[in-house]
Formats: structure tokens, C-alpha cells, sequence
């Protein structure tokens, strides 16, 4: 076991933290105050290969290791949650692509999608399926030389500003097992948008509702075979869990890194806070927590590399813990910073604000403890996770 980085890991995870002091720092307050969804920046992040990290070679992506994958978007989330996590959300949606895409999708979107130059969604949830995603309602009717999909999905980043999605629709019968996935232009004939939802966070990428309305698209756009989308879209969600974790863990090093630097310039009763112990001892607390979330991440992501019989436990396992722990160092470096951390002239609010979705998308912490104990409690197993 070396829970040492490589040279190369850590040539990555610096180019990572210069690119998001010198592109994300100086704008990620305004984006978040004026909803700006950054596509320039997002281009930029292409540019270095932050678009295609784990993405096949064939597209463009450099195939790294999920592993080597949190490095980059613990050091982009440190200063921008919310745009790193759509740009984890991206790189989920384009590898998705070109390892399930036929040659012909892989030749329309790959590279563009790998740079940056292009965008895409990943269209699972709808207003009747979120934890239960498998009784999703969208259709998509075989026709001649194609699809025709009819239905709705909800709560999508990105919609109406990318270029692809990638969605999951009915082709077969109930259950998992009738559930196919597909590359779909999005300015595709018959897909309209709804407004841009107003949230607590994540300001600096969209969100919106996606109807489909007699939507053809040609056969070759299905990512797989006919009801092999439920799998895929599960497999996707592994790699999910540890993006957004990982988002978890930068936001909480990027908010402790602010109340280290607070806690010495601060003065109370004629000296630094850093001076009082019990403000030391929650610093303590809060550093021991990150360090215990970033390792079971980066563990998580080593068990998905390995393709571990139980990488989606531990991807579960990862994501819960992580998302709780980076949301509590926020909450308690912001308290740290007393009222200033509740000023938007100081990160603390922003980061809390982004954090706290990551307890709920990709799966609900609820689910994550569901998954976890369902692979305890199994009977047909006698080993458990470790």
C-alpha cells in the first residue's frame, strides 16, 4: 500500500491548482452571484486535457485512472465547486460516450467533447424517478431506421447550454432491464428547455427540465445494446459518486485552507484566535475528518480501477462519508469566521452553499447507506467489505 503520489499524479494535481487560482479564483464569486455558466473557462479546462480525464484514448481523453481523476478535481474544487462539479458531471457524460458510442457517434462528438470545445449532459432523473431510477418514464420507440423518444427529464446540469445529452429512455418493458441509453443532439427537433431552475447553490452551471417531444434520432446513437442503459448508467454513477465526492473533499480543503489563514489574522481579547484551544482543537477535528474523507475517496477510486467486486460499495461508502464530512468542515470554518463567513465577500458562504447538494445528487446519502447494507445483509456472500 503507497498512499504516496507519483511525480506524474503530482504534475497533474499542481497544474490542476494553478489553473483554478489563476481561471476560477478571480471569477467563481461573480458566476455564482450572476449565474454565469463559464463555457470559456470550461474551454480552457479542455485545453489541458480536464475534460476527457478518465475518457477513452479513441475520443481524445487521456484514460487515466479514476485515481489520478480526484487529484484534478479536488485541487479545481478547492476554488470552485460548483463549476468543477460540472465539469466532473462532463467528463462522466463523455466517457460514457466513447466507450459505449458506435464509431459514428464517437466520430461526431469525441474530440470535440475531449477539449472542451463541446458539452454534454447526462439525462437520468425525472420528476417520478429520482431515488428510484429504474422507473424512469421516458420512451424511446424503435421506427424504421431509428428512435422516436417522448417523455421528460428533470433536475439536468447543464440543459440548454451543452451540446449532447446523454440519456437513458424505455425501450423494453418495467424495471431496469427495459432501460437503453443514447447520445441525442441536444438542439435536436422536439426538445425544449424549461426556465433555469434558482438554487441554494451550484449558480454557475444550469439547471433545467428537458421535454421530449417526438424526438427522432438515428439508430446508431445507442450507446450499447437495447436495455443494456440501466448498467451503463449505473457504472457511470460509480465514477459519479467519487466526482462529487471529491468535490466534497476540495471544497472542504479550499474552506480549512481559508480558516487556518483566518485564524492568524483575526485578533479577539488582544490576540490571534489561533491562540484559543478550542478553536485549535476544531481545526484539529476538521483537518483530521478531510484527511479521513480524501483517503476513503481516493480508495474508492483505486477499488473502481481495479474493478473490484466491490468497487460500487466502496464508491457508495466514499461518496457518503465524504459529502457529510466535506459539508461539516464548511459549516465549521464559516463558523470560525463568524459573521464575516456569512458575507458573500468571503468564500465560506459560496462553498457551503455548493456543498450541500453533494449529500443529495448521484444517488441520496439515503441510497448510498441502502446500497452499503444491502451488501452486508447479502446472504450469498460471506465476505464483506475491507
Amino acid at each position: 500500500m503507497d498512499f504516496e503520489t507519483s511525480e506524474e499524479q503530482s504534475a497533474f494535481a499542481q497544474t490542476a491548482r494553478a489553473f483554478a487560482r489563476a481561471e476560477f479564483a478571480p471569477h467563481a464569486a461573480q458566476w455564482d452571484r450572476e449565474a454565469i455558466f463559464p463555457k470559456e473557462a470550461i474551454t480552457k479546462a479542455g485545453a489541458l486535457g480536464f475534460c476527457g480525464l478518465y475518457a477513452p484514448e479513441r475520443i481524445g481523453g487521456l484514460a487515466l485512472p479514476r485515481l489520478d481523476a480526484t487529484l484534478v478535481f479536488e485541487e479545481l474544487a478547492a476554488v470552485d465547486p460548483s463549476t468543477t462539479a460540472f465539469i466532473t458531471i462532463h467528463n462522466m457524460a463523455t466517457w460514457m460516450l466513447g466507450t459505449w458510442g458506435t464509431d459514428a457517434v464517437c466520430q461526431r462528438w469525441g474530440e470535440a467533447l475531449t477539449s472542451g470545445a463541446q458539452l454534454a449532459s447526462y439525462c437520468l432523473t425525472e420528476p417520478g424517478a429520482g431515488s428510484d431510477a429504474a422507473a424512469l418514464k421516458t420512451r424511446a420507440e424503435r421506427q424504421g431506421d431509428g428512435y422516436v423518444i417522448n417523455g421528460g427529464k428533470a433536475f439536468i446540469s447543464g440543459a440548454g447550454s451543452t451540446d449532447v445529452l446523454v440519456l437513458m429512455a424505455r425501450t423494453g418493458g418495467p424495471g431496469a432491464a427495459g432501460i437503453s441509453a443514447f447520445a441525442v443532439p441536444a438542439d435536436t427537433p422536439g426538445i425544449s428547455y424549461g426556465k433555469k431552475e434558482h438554487k441554494m447553490g451550484w449558480n454557475s452551471q444550469p439547471t433545467r427540465t428537458i421535454s421530449f417531444d417526438n424526438v427522432h434520432i438515428p439508430a446508431d446513437h445507442l450507446l450499447g445494446a437495447e436495455g443494456e442503459g440501466f448498467r451503463i448508467a449505473m457504472k457511470g454513477l460509480d465514477g459519479g459518486r467519487i466526482n462529487i465526492a471529491t468535490c466534497s473533499v476540495g471544497a472542504a480543503q479550499g474552506a480549512l485552507d481559508a480558516a487556518r489563514g483566518y485564524l492568524h489574522e483575526r485578533q479577539q481579547f488582544g490576540k490571534p484566535l489561533a491562540s484559543f484551544q478550542a478553536l485549535q482543537f476544531k481545526l484539529a477535528d476538521m483537518a483530521t475528518e478531510l484527511v479521513a474523507a480524501r483517503q476513503m475517496v481516493r480508495l474508492a477510486a483505486s477499488k473502481l480501477d481495479a474493478a473490484h467486486v466491490d468497487a460500487s460499495t466502496y464508491c457508495a461508502m466514499a461518496k457518503r462519508f465524504a459529502t457529510d464530512a466535506g459539508f461539516n468542515v464548511c459549516n465549521e470554518a464559516l463558523q470560525l469566521h463568524g459573521g464575516y463567513g456569512y458575507l458573500n465577500e468571503f468564500p465560506l458562504e459560496r462553498l457551503l452553499r455548493d456543498a450541500r447538494v453533494h449529500q443529495i445528487l448521484e444517488g441520496t446519502n439515503e441510497i448510498m447507506r441502502v446500497i452499503v447494507a444491502r451488501r452486508l445483509l447479502d446472504v450469498n456472500t460471506h465476505d464483506i467489505p475491507r
